[in-house]
C-alpha cells in the first residue's frame, strides 16, 4: 500500500523542479540551495489540493482502462514485488515502482513538447539473499517528449529504459525490463488471479478526514519467469510477483507519521495484505484494514478488528533508522498465526525518500508457509518525527 504524504511529496517534487519538468525545454538547473530547498518544499509539498480530482466515493473500474494513466489525480504508482529463485534455488527479490506526480492541476500553456505538468520517478531494487545483498536504485524524468508516461493500445509504463508493457494489446502477458548499474531484469508476467479490489469496493481509506483515500486495486499473484543478471551473471529464474496500483489526491493525516504494509503470498494458496498507519502516539489508525484472498481468486476484507501485528525483532540502519524486521501476524477469523520474517535485515531503500522494502519469508507453525514482501516507511530518523515504538503489539 502507498500513498504520498507530505514528506514523501516535499522530497520527490525537488528534484523533478530541479530538472524543470514544468518548462520547455530547458537543460536542468543548477541544484538549488538549502534554503531553496526549505521554501520550494512549503510552496510544492504543501495542501493546496484544488483542481484535483478527489478519491471520495467507490467508482466503476473498468480493466483493462485503469491499467493506463489517471493524470486528473496529484499521484499514482505501478508497483511489483517478487521472489524468485534459480534452478539451483538461489533466492532474489525484487520491487519496481513508477511513480507519477502532478505538479500542477493543468497542463502548462506552453508549445513546446518538454512542457508539461507531470513528473516521474521510478524505484527499482534487487536482494541477493546469499550474496551480494540489497541494491537499490531510482530515476527522475519530466513526463514529456517520450522520456516516461503511461498509455494504453498497447499498455505501457516507463521511464528511460524501466518499463512494464504487454506482450501484446493491453492485457497479460507482460514483460518487466530494467536495469542499473551491475542489476538487470528481463521477466515475463502471466496472472493467475483476478484483479482484487481494496478497501471498499476500490475505495482505500488512509484517515478520518474526506478525501484522504486512493483508488487501490491489486494482482496478488503473478507467475513469473526470465533472466536476472547480477554482476556480470545471469540467472534463469522463476517464482511469483504482486502488483499494486493505486493513484489519489492525498496526503498522510496530522496524527499519522507512516505505515507498515504486508503483501503475503501462502503456500497453500490464498494472499493476504495488510497495512497499518501508524499515528504519532505510538497507535494505529482505525482506518487501517487488509484483504483476505482465497485460492481461486475471491476475496474478501479484513477490518483492523481482526488482526494483530507484534514486531519480534528490528535491525539498525547505517542511516540510524530502526526497522521491525519480524513479526508474528495474527488472523482473528482465519483462526491463524504468521511469522513473517525479512530473508535480509538490510534492504533499506536509502534514496530520495528512505524506507524499507524488503523480501520475507512466512512460517506457520515453525514450518515454511509462503513468501511476501514488506515496506516500511516513517521510520527514518531525519523524516517527521523520527519514530514511533516498534516493539508493541497492534
Amino acid at each position: 500500500m502507498r500513498h504520498t504524504g507530505r514528506l514523501w511529496m516535499r522530497r520527490i517534487l525537488l528534484p523533478l523542479l530541479i530538472l524543470g519538468i514544468a518548462g520547455c525545454g530547458k537543460g536542468p538547473e543548477p541544484a538549488a540551495g538549502e534554503g531553496d530547498r526549505l521554501q520550494v518544499s512549503r510552496a510544492l509539498g504543501g495542501d493546496d489540493l484544488s483542481g484535483y480530482a478527489r478519491a471520495v466515493e467507490p467508482r466503476n473500474f473498468r480493466f483493462p482502462r485503469d491499467h493506463g494513466a489517471h493524470p486528473d489525480y496529484r499521484n499514482e504508482w505501478w508497483y511489483v514485488t517478487g521472489n524468485l529463485e534459480d534452478a539451483a534455488g538461489r533466492r532474489f527479490g525484487f520491487q519496481i515502482t513508477f511513480f507519477r506526480f502532478a505538479l500542477a492541476p493543468e497542463p502548462p500553456s506552453s508549445p513546446s513538447a518538454w512542457a508539461t505538468n507531470q513528473g516521474w520517478m521510478a524505484h527499482l531494487a534487487v536482494t541477493d539473499v546469499a550474496g551480494g545483498g540489497h541494491r537499490a536504485f531510482e530515476r527522475f524524468s519530466r513526463g514529456a517528449a517520450g522520456l516516461a508516461g503511461a498509455q494504453l493500445d498497447p499498455f505501457r509504463v516507463w521511464l528511460d529504459d524501466w518499463r512494464l508493457e504487454a506482450v501484446s494489446g493491453n492485457d497479460f502477458p507482460w514483460r518487466l525490463r530494467a536495469g542499473a548499474g551491475s542489476v538487470a531484469l528481463d521477466l515475463r508476467l502471466q496472472a493467475l488471479k483476478p484483479v482484487v479490489l481494496q478497501g471498499e469496493e476500490g475505495l482505500s481509506r488512509k484517515s478520518g478526514r474526506p478525501g484522504n483515500a486512493s483508488y487501490y486495486y491489486s494482482i496478488t499473484r503473478m507467475q513469473t519467469e526470465g533472466r536476472l543478471t547480477l554482476d556480470g551473471e545471469g540467472y534463469r529464474v522463476s517464482g511469483l510477483s504482486w502488483m499494486d496500483r493505486e493513484w489519489s489526491t492525498s496526503a498522510l493525516g496530522e496524527d499519522q507519521v507512516g505505515w507498515d504494509w504486508f503483501s503475503l503470498q501462502l503456500a497453500d494458496g490464498h494472499d493476504v495484505m495488510l497495512y497499518r498507519m501508524r499515528l504519532e502516539d505510538g497507535g494505529v489508525d482505525p482506518v487501517s484494514h487488509g484483504l483476505w484472498v482465497d485460492p481461486r481468486g475471491g476475496y474478501r476484507p479484513i477490518p483492523r478488528e481482526d488482526y494483530r501485528v507484534e514486531v519480534l525483532d528490528t535491525w539498525t540502519a547505517p542511516s540510524g533508522a530502526v526497522y521491525p524486521v519480524a513479526w508474528r501476524v495474527h488472523l482473528r477469523r482465519e483462526d491463524r498465526t504468521l511469522e513473517v520474517r525479512a530473508l535480509r535485515p538490510d534492504q533499506e531503500m536509502d534514496l530520495t525518500v528512505r524506507y524499507w522494502e524488503g523480501a520475507v519469508d512466512v512460517f506457520e507453525d515453525g514450518r515454511p508457509a509462503g513468501r511476501g514482501f514488506v515496506e516500511l516507511t516513517g521510520y527514518d530518523p531525519q523524516g517527521r518525527d523520527a519514530q514511533t515504538d516498534a516493539h508493541g503489539p497492534s
